[in-house]
C-alpha cells in the first residue's frame, strides 16, 4: 500500500493532502521546514515504510521508519503543529491554516483503517513530495 502526501510550504508550517490509492483521504499538518533539524522541523521528503506501534502517549500509530538523522517520528492526532508535534506528521480532516487542522483524531482513524485493511504481509510505504500546484505558483 502506498500513501502520499503531497506538501505546501508556509513560514509558519506544513500543510499536506494525504492520498492512498490515488484517493484523497485527509489533510496533514506539520512543523515548517527547519533543515530536518530534530524535534523543530519536519521530516524530509522522500518515500519511507510505515510501521503500526504502539505507546502509552499516543496508544495506537504509525512509525515512519528509516528518516535520515531522525528518529521516533509518528503519524498521530494533533490539531496545532507548533504546540503538538515535534517533527511528527498529524491528519486532520479540515485545515484551519499553516499547520493548524481540526477533527484530527476522526482523520487518524481514517488513516488507522487503511493501513489495518492492507494485507498482513504487505509493506506500507509513505512518499512525502511537494504539492505539484506549489511548484506552478511559484514560476
Amino acid at each position: 500500500m502506498e500513501l502520499v502526501i503531497f506538501r505546501t510550504y508556509h513560514t509558519d508550517g506544513v500543510n499536506g493532502v494525504l492520498y492512498a490509492n490515488n484517493s484523497f483521504q485527509c489533510y496533514t499538518i506539520e512543523l515548517p521546514w527547519e533543515d530536518n533539524l530534530p524535534q523543530h522541523s519536519c521530516i524530509p521528503e522522500g518515500r519511507y515504510e510505515l510501521k503500526k506501534r504502539y505507546s502509552t502517549k499516543f496508544g495506537r500509530h504509525l512509525l515512519v521508519d528509516n528518516v535520515p538523522g531522525r528518529e521516533l517520528i509518528l503519524i498521530h492526532p494533533a490539531n496545532d503543529a507548533l504546540k503538538e508535534l515535534r517533527g511528527c506528521i498529524a491528519p486532520v480532516s479540515i485545515l484551519r491554516g499553516p499547520c493548524k487542522g481540526i477533527l484530527s483524531r476522526i482523520a487518524f482513524n481514517k488513516v488507522m483503517a487503511l493501513v489495518d485493511k492492507a494485507r498482513e504481509s504487505e509493506t506500507i510505504f509513505l512518499t512525502i513530495q511537494t504539492d505539484s500546484n506549489e511548484l506552478k505558483r511559484k514560476d
